[in-house]
């Protein structure tokens, strides 16, 4: 078993990152801040640092608690001055913990005490001089078989709902006893079946036979009516177990990702100390880094931060008179912002300095040999097209070679970092001045919900994190806009031109032959940031959320691939890396004219086109589904409420395979109309999808013992939700 003092400091590790990063946000708008609040996290500081013999830390702390102490007692506020001499006390604690956890030397903090100035009479004693040894001896190696833990901070409230969601789940899974039982019941009354049916041949039926079959025919119905409440409770079983699973997956992620600050929330100091070194002053701003990822993930990441933060101070930074003259802060402004969105986790390293220099940048990719020189009198090329070759090796917009920043390789080798993850890297122009870069990485490298569709006879998979929306178009509605085919369409209520190229082109890197088909053909629309690009293909095949496996395939070029999947029946496909088709599109885009590009016309084995009938009252939720349903290929029939829906369903008119309703409706509700449809012997086979604001208990429970195959809640409700459950029930 790990000492005492070993499971002490895995608890002090956590403690000092809380009260750290709670002083440092105070500092970030110290205007604003709580500098009671900001002395009790010193004060809590101290506290936990003498309980672990740190030493140097207590005095560090009790001297930045006596700083804020004046500064409270004066109500002159903290001034510019006072938090970059609190920002070097707080670097000095970290880097002390820091070397503790790894075991290192401790580092000399006396110039941050002689900083910080000498304690007051009645304040803690004088420390020595120069870093002391810590005062217990360091515990020894532990045996192969034993391991320090390492710590990971849980809510209490995150355990209790865990515990919750488990035992949901658990009483879900008790309906399988019933239906052990019942089995066990519809076999013995299948065996007096058989034996009644040879008794019957053997002999005709006389009064003792016939009363027998009486009382068959009685248990007979008994076990039909019970095979009918089974079948209702297993329908609300099933919906509950899926509520249950997906509640149980989301409490073990909040519990297993890692906040990033506990990886990235030292490197505000590292900056800090960059900057002193340089002699630049500098503002560091760190936000968002509670968001939580895989582990694993932040650590690949935190060299390719360190690199971009080492850029963002060697080029950013430039001489006090040349900011003041551009408008600018004397201070050089750098941030690391941290936050999930749409399963990903995005890192932007943002400075306020002179930004990227995009003719050099340019130069450089047309010397290396990865674009050719612009025609004359062509259009400029557009900055994303250029900022795209900053990742290249040996592309480089810097004219000197330092210390801090390499030359050329250093971007190359950030990009290929985050390949490797699943992930990408985008250099932006910040206006009115600065650079931006862009990282992107899945939160979790394991589970991922893709769009699986078919190009060039290869199955694929997309995340659905990159995708806006599905959709299809015929030849005819396209355009072509500076040499490439293109479509414009309504993107946050906003006209967008977006070019369309076949997926099976982009991926072969190679032109099709134009289709002189007028067949509508399935587009996914992705996007990165506000980049959009249509990508045509065979078929749409399927919503899902599978487990994205590490896959070594050259077949693509390097990026391209997240990974591999495998689809029931085991057959695999890849999954690509929306944000490097992008890329690969920018990079290529010149290269392919509007004679050469063309949409391939479908090559997929056609199917039956199912029918939906959409219920709703509202004519936006109407036209909403509509568009989903019709991108997906599915035939959509509108009704206004029960009525009109029932009367569209008994009219034999159009074969309905799935009805999607409403329940609050005017005349006839959803509850009314899905009772009517099981009551009526030629509908009663018909699914019915319940989709409503209403999510109380009591509703769902409802919905499904009146027969409803799914109950979906608007609430939560996106398009692949909706999408996934038809595709099962279909």
């Amino acid at each position: 078993m790990p000492d005492l003092r070993a499971q002490l400091l895995a608890a002090f590790d956590i403690e000092h990152r809380d009260h750290l990063e709670a002083v440092r946000r105070a500092l970030a708008a110290p205007e604003e801040a709580d500098l009671r609040e900001v002395f009790r996290r010193l004060h809590s500081l101290k506290g936990a640092a003498r309980a672990v013999d740190l030493e140097v830390v207590e005095h560090l702390a009790h001297r930045l608690e006596e700083r804020l102490a004046q500064v409270i007692d004066r109500g002159s506020g903290l001034d510019g001055a006072s938090v970059d001499l609190i920002h070097l006390g707080l670097d000095a604690i970290e880097a002390q913990a820091a070397a503790q956890k790894a075991g290192a030397p401790l580092p000399d903090a006396t110039g941050a005490l002689d900083a910080l100035g000498a304690p007051t009479v009645g304040g803690t004693s004088e420390p020595p001089r120069q870093a002391p040894a810590p005062v217990s001896p360091a515990p020894a190696a532990p045996p192969a078989e034993e391991r320090t833990p390492e710590y990971v901070r849980v809510d209490a409230a995150l355990g209790e709902r865990l515990s919750e969601s488990l035992h949901n789940l658990s009483s879900e899974v008790q309906i399988e006893a019933a239906q052990l039982d019942l089995t066990r019941r519809l076999r013995g009354e299948a065996a007096q079946l058989e034996r009644l049916w040879r008794e019957m041949r053997a002999r005709g039926a006389d009064g003792r036979l016939a009363n027998r079959i009486q009382a068959f025919e009685r248990a007979l119905q008994d076990l039909n009516r019970d095979i009918g409440d089974l079948a209702r409770r297993q329908a609300r079983a099933n919906w509950a177990v899926g509520e249950s699973l997906a509640e149980l997956r989301e409490r073990i992620d909040e519990i297993t990702l890692t906040p990033a600050e506990s990886v990235l929330g030292d490197l505000g100091r590292m900056v800090r100390d960059l900057a002193r070194e340089q002699g630049i002053e500098v503002d560091v701003r760190t936000e968002g880094l509670e968001v939580r990822a895989e582990r694993r993930v932040l650590q690949a990441l935190r060299q390719p931060i360190i690199h971009l933060l080492r850029n963002a101070v060697s080029h950013g930074g430039e001489p006090p008179p040349v900011r003041t003259a551009a408008g600018k802060d004397e201070r050089l402004h750098v941030t690391l912002r941290a936050a999930a969105r749409g399963g990903r986790l995005e890192v932007r390293i943002a400075d306020d300095g002179a930004g990227p220099d995009l003719a050099r940048i340019e130069a450089a990719a047309i010397a290396k040999g990865l674009l050719s020189q612009n025609e004359p009198g062509a259009a400029p090329r557009h900055p994303d097209e250029i900022l795209a070759f900053a990742f290249e090796p040996g592309v480089s917009a810097s004219e000197t070679v330092d210390r801090l920043s390499g030359r050329g390789m250093g971007l190359s080798a950030v990009s290929q970092a985050l390949a490797a993850l699943g992930g990408s890297a985008r250099l932006l122009a910040r206006r009115p001045a600065g650079a931006e870069v862009v990282l992107s990485a899945p939160l979790s490298a394991a589970r991922q919900t893709l769009v699986v569709a078919e190009s060039g006879g290869g199955l694929f998979g997309l995340p659905s994190f990159a995708i806006r929306s599905l959709m299809r178009l015929r030849p005819g509605e396209l355009e072509i806009v500076e040499g490439v085919p293109s479509a414009r369409i309504q993107i946050d209520g906003s006209d967008i031109v977006t070019p369309v190229i076949p997926l099976n082109a982009l991926l072969d890197d190679a032109a099709l032959t134009p289709s002189a088909s007028d067949a509508a053909t399935p587009m996914i629309l992705i996007h990165r940031g506000e980049r959009h690009l249509l990508l045509a293909v065979d078929e749409i095949v399927d919503v899902r959320e599978l487990t994205v496996q590490d896959l070594d395939d050259r077949r693509l070029a390097p990026g391209l691939t997240l990974g591999a999947a495998i689809l029931d029946e085991d057959r695999p496909l890849l999954v690509l890396n929306p944000e490097a088709l992008i890329d690969r599109w920018l990079r290529n885009a010149r290269r392919l004219s509007a004679s050469a590009l063309g949409l391939a016309a479908p090559e997929a084995v056609a199917r039956q086109v199912r029918t939906v009938l959409v219920v709703d009252d509202s004519i936006t939720t109407r036209t909403l589904e509509k568009s989903i349903l019709e991108a997906q290929g599915y035939r959509v029939i509108l009704a206004v409420d029960g009525v009109d829906a029932l009367n569209t369903l008994r009219s034999s008119e159009a074969l309905i395979d799935l009805v999607v309703a409403d329940i609050e409706m005017p005349r006839m509700d959803g509850f009314s109309l899905l009772q009517a449809i099981k009551a009526d012997a030629g509908l009663a086979r018909l699914p019915v999808i319940l989709m409503t604001s209403r999510n109380e208990e009591a509703d769902v429970r409802r919905g499904l013992d009146l027969g409803a195959e799914a109950y979906i809640t608007k609430q939560k409700f996106d398009q692949r939700e909706l999408l996934a459950t038809i595709g099962r029930i279909l």
